[in-house]
């Protein structure tokens, strides 16, 4: 069955749905990218209680079950890229996030950076949203975004002191 909005009920009953949907933060009418990279933060807030080599392995697992996820997700809306499905800007914040500086300052311009990039789409960013079909293109751009905005947010830190 293909729907291009899927019910709250659908999204609560499924749980690849749910996760696909950012436990329902891509529901929002306007911006939902937005708003599921808000959303992103809480369980970064988890992750970053973990070892680093454990939140790297992590991210990594979450990008390929996102592949999966957001194909399905796609798949079921019966879009190439629904705005709604907002896993692929979970896994690019938890990039962008990646040994941020301590202060809610950081989490903030981390936020601003990765939506810029994410938005913007620098190259490759924008080449691989028109060219990478499938659960991968949905995830692929969002990832190489949040490199994008790790490495500014990380000089930024850099340059106002704040050493990592």
């Amino acid at each position: 069955m293909v729907v291009s909005q899927p019910s709250l009920r659908q999204v609560l009953t499924d749980p690849a749905l749910l996760l696909a949907l950012g436990f329902g933060s891509g529901l929002v009418k306007r911006a939902p990218g937005t708003c599921g990279s808000i959303v992103a933060m809480l369980p970064f807030l988890l992750l970053t209680q973990l070892p680093t080599w454990m939140y790297i392995a992590l991210v990594g697992i979450a990008f390929v079950l996102g592949v999966y996820l957001c194909g399905r997700a796609a798949a079921m809306l019966g879009l190439k890229d629904p705005g709604a499905v907002v896993w692929d800007e979970f896994v690019g914040m938890w990039v962008t996030l990646f040994l941020v500086p301590e202060g809610w300052q950081f989490l903030f311009l981390g936020l601003l950076l990765f939506r810029f990039f994410d938005i913007v789409k620098p190259w490759p960013v924008g080449y691989l949203d028109r060219n990478v079909s499938g659960g991968l293109g949905i995830m692929v751009d969002d990832v190489v975004a949040g490199m994008y905005a790790f490495l500014s947010l990380q000089l930024l830190a850099h340059l106002l002191g704040h050493l990592i």
